[in-house]
């Protein structure tokens, strides 16, 4: 077999011979029992991944290191500028910490397959709960912390749990958010409560645990540590409930076997983080950056993960994410662009990050929305060193298209999300679901079967997977993005399906416009949407939000806009709109919320989502279109 150790080689094995590139890639994991194939297509449409293995994936992310004479080694970092406070646990901390917790679960009666829910802030504990169900074979589902009571309530109903795990609050820059009367109101609320409900407490929070409530700390002081149980590589290991539900949750399925590789395989090839080094991914845990690049991944290849309590970005000090990142000599950086967005707007020059010793950071890779070149040219000017941009999902669990920067890393293409990865057969397709040539701009589709690591499933919901994936092109699985391949196979992903607009009979991507519009020296984040025009059906519509030292008149700069627009694609685009806004309305994962933007206007109703970052930026926002709406 050839060794694939370069990216051509690699893609041309894992799409023409999936079977030895998958099994060569899980050799660098620890199995109880050898998979003998890598792939199955029985009893799925998708396929299944290492049928016959047999592992643990906390012995994989713990034990074995342990074992291998690294218990010594710096496991995770815990910094948190809320309390503030930092701590480190090596490998032997983590594992002792982990089993016990471990023990307490199978104390509850927490047994392998039982479901564990996780309504927990940025701590440590969050990350032990995590790896001490994986110990013992539990499927967790972490809720991110910004939900409410009902949609928490709807993802205990959905999962079932036998457990949930909490803590006295999450701590934000500018408040406490008390968890605990949310899990009250919750668990209220649940037809299906679980039994056991263990709490961590945290100082300067108010309210106390409900009646029969386990504590942590005195559950976790009498316990006997667990032993870890073998599960089938096809076993879940975490249900994920995509954010933004309006129904019943969305949980997408990450199994035990699939994912150990495909996290130790990215880890690697994409990112070229190895044993002892250190990864930050700016994200949370509520989230599949933090599933993936804070809990798991870093752990399985014996790097050091680091766990930041709080936001890094912003006022009243924009040079705290350099600050993080020199102090814990921070090697790779995973952040979002809406993070680098929000430096720029306040230090425009990169001054702050000049007072900083980031010379163990050697790359920063950005996901989540899609990277503006003018925001890429920032960053990469103010660091000196190369920013990649990529491109995955909730359901994928790891990149869809990246530079293999841990392999032969590529060129990078400023506005394009890199090259598909290994094992994801990526197409561009025409409505009638055929391939359209580069350049074109099309539905982005995968075709099946996808790579390990990715969504074995919905929860209890296959006539569900059914229709969200796999109905609209047989065959293959729809991303519900738009975008095209150049003629270099790099992809460019532009937005959301529902994002393109059409005016006057021609269909326009929103995302490209934000790409011209953001481009103005002037700005420092934008959002373009469609609203209706009696004339042309539709028209684009742009927002932006200035740097804190751009000086230019509103005027002026939507007459410098329009031009840009007009320039780079054409007056077919019509763009003419151009609002200046202190803020754009956002979750808290940093995704800008343009469905609600054009329910605003629109002149609908809106519901503000649990997960938004400030109501308050909604409320300014709708007042300031509503003149707009009178035109």
């Amino acid at each position: 077999m050839t060794n694939p150790n370069t990216y051509s080689e690699a893609v041309r094995q894992s799409l023409q011979d999936p079977e030895s590139f998958w099994l060569s890639a899980a050799e660098a994991v620890d199995w109880y029992v050898k998979p003998s194939r890598a792939l199955s297509h029985e009893g799925t449409s998708s396929g299944t991944w290492f049928p016959d293995g047999t592992l643990n994936t906390c012995v994989n992310a713990l034990d074995r290191h342990v074992a291998a004479g690294h218990g010594d080694r710096t496991a995770l970092v815990y910094d948190s500028a809320m309390v503030p406070t930092q701590r480190t646990y090596s490998y032997r901390e983590l594992l002792d910490e982990v089993s016990r917790f471990a023990g307490v679960l199978s104390g509850q009666d927490v047994v392998t397959g039982d479901r564990v829910v996780i309504y927990m802030p940025m701590i440590p504990e969050t990350v032990i709960a995590m790896l001490a169900c994986a110990r013992i074979g539990a499927v967790h589902s972490v809720v991110f912390g910004g939900f409410a009571a009902e949609e928490l309530a709807k993802r205990i109903d959905d999962a079932e749990p036998v457990a949930l795990v909490t803590a006295s609050g999450g701590l934000e820059p500018t408040r406490r958010v008390e968890y605990l009367p949310i899990v009250s109101e919750a668990l209220r609320l649940s037809e299906r409560a679980p039994k056991a409900v263990i709490a961590k407490r945290r100082e300067g929070f108010t309210a106390a645990p409900d009646q029969g409530w386990l504590d942590w700390d005195a559950a976790i002081a009498d316990a006997l540590p667990a032993d870890p149980v073998p599960v089938r590589a096809t076993d879940p290991l975490y249900i994920l409930y995509t954010s933004g539900t309006t129904d019943k949750p969305k949980g997408v399925v990450r199994d035990n076997g699939g994912h150990a590789v495909a996290m130790t395989w990215s880890m690697r090839n994409i990112y070229g983080i190895g044993p002892g080094e250190v990864m930050w991914a700016a994200s949370d845990v509520g989230w599949v950056v933090g599933h993936s690049y804070i809990v798991y991944a870093p752990l399985l290849v014996g790097a050091t993960t680091l766990l930041y309590e709080g936001k890094p970005t912003g006022t009243p000090d924009a040079g705290a994410f350099w600050r993080v990142a020199a102090d814990h000599h921070v090697n790779a950086l995973f952040t979002a662009p809406t993070a680098l967005r929000a430096i720029r707007k306040e230090d425009p020059d990169a001054a702050l990050a000049a007072d900083h010793d980031l010379t163990g950071l050697r790359a920063v890779f950005v996901a989540g929305e899609r990277l503006d070149p003018s925001t890429y040219e920032w960053t990469t000017t103010a660091l000196g060193l190369p920013v990649i941009d990529h491109w995955w999902q909730t359901e994928t669990g790891w990149a869809i298209s990246a530079n293999p920067w841990g392999m032969d890393g590529m060129p990078v293409k400023p506005g394009s999300s890199s090259v598909p990865m290994p094992g994801y057969d990526v197409q561009v397709v025409n409505e009638s679901g055929e391939p359209v040539g580069p350049g074109v701009e099309g539905s982005i589709v995968i075709g099946l079967p996808l790579p390990p690591g990715t969504l074995a499933g919905l929860w209890r919901g296959e006539d569900r997977f059914q229709r969200s994936y796999l109905a609209a092109f047989p065959g293959k699985y729809s991303t519900g993005d738009s975008g095209y391949l150049d003629e270099d196979g790099y992809l460019f992903v532009l937005g959301r399906s529902d994002d393109v607009i059409n005016v006057a009979g021609h269909r326009l991507s929103t995302g490209r416009m934000e790409a011209v519009v953001s481009a103005h020296p002037a700005v420092a984040e934008c959002a373009v949407i469609g609203i209706a025009d009696q004339l042309k059906g539709q028209r684009p519509s742009g927002y932006v939000v200035l740097k804190a030292d751009a000086t230019v008149a509103p005027e002026k700069l939507r007459a410098e806009v329009v031009q840009l627009v007009r320039d780079r694609i054409g007056a077919v685009a019509a763009f003419r709109d151009l609002t200046v806004v202190d803020a754009l309305p956002k979750t808290r994962s940093g995704k800008i919320l343009r469905k609600v933007m054009r329910h605003i206007t629109a002149g609908e109703e809106y519901t503000v989502p649990s997960t938004i970052d400030d109501s308050g930026v909604l409320v300014g926002l709708h007042e300031r279109l509503s003149p707009d709406l009178a035109q």
